[in-house]
């Protein structure tokens, strides 16, 4: 238990001096916090912006973002069994389109999909999981304030696309908070 603490820490400290370089890695970092069907989840996010500025027009613009996280999910009726909980960690990444304005302040929408790997088999509540490897998906719609920080609402959800069953997919409503270095 003290070496995953102590590796998330020596992490962390990577993410934050490469976040303040002039070539920075990371653009902005996030947390977000999840619920679904008698399963909540916290994630913390990475991510790096594209730089990339599609069917400008009228100020806004379509680009988007690299996002790497990590995150626990908590289920509260593991194999079916109400108030028994079981954690799991997930890891993932995802390519984010987002419709923005060309500042990237203000009002946007966004789409992604991505990879993740689970620790631990999904079993919870009717729901399950037969693989680790899943993919998840999100449409969310945010606000980015002067000061660089952001709240967003989104709606994920997660499943290995079918191609093992059983696969009843997991959804979760997600609030994020983020801050744009």
């Amino acid at each position: 238990m003290f070496t995953k603490k102590m590796m998330a820490v020596a992490a962390a400290l990577v993410v934050a001096q490469t976040a303040f370089a002039d070539d920075k890695l990371v653009d902005s970092v996030s947390v977000d916090v999840a619920t679904g069907s008698k399963v909540q989840m916290v994630r913390f996010s990475a991510a790096k912006d594209w730089d990339a500025h599609w069917f400008q027009s009228n100020g806004t613009n379509l680009s988007g973002y690299w996002e790497a996280s990590t995150g626990i999910w908590r289920e509260n009726a593991y194999m079916n069994q109400p108030g028994v909980e079981h954690k799991l960690w997930d890891i993932g990444f995802t390519p984010v389109f987002r419709f923005q304005n060309d500042n990237k302040k203000g009002m946007y929408y966004e789409a992604g999909i991505g990879v993740h790997m689970l620790s631990k088999l999904y079993n919870n509540d009717d729901n399950r999981l037969s693989t680790h490897f899943q993919f998840g998906d999100h449409i969310g719609m945010g606000y980015v304030f002067n000061n660089n920080w952001e709240v967003a609402a989104k709606v994920q959800h997660f499943s290995n696309g079918g191609y093992k069953k059983p696969n009843s997919g997991v959804n979760y409503f997600d609030l994020k908070v983020a801050y744009h270095f």
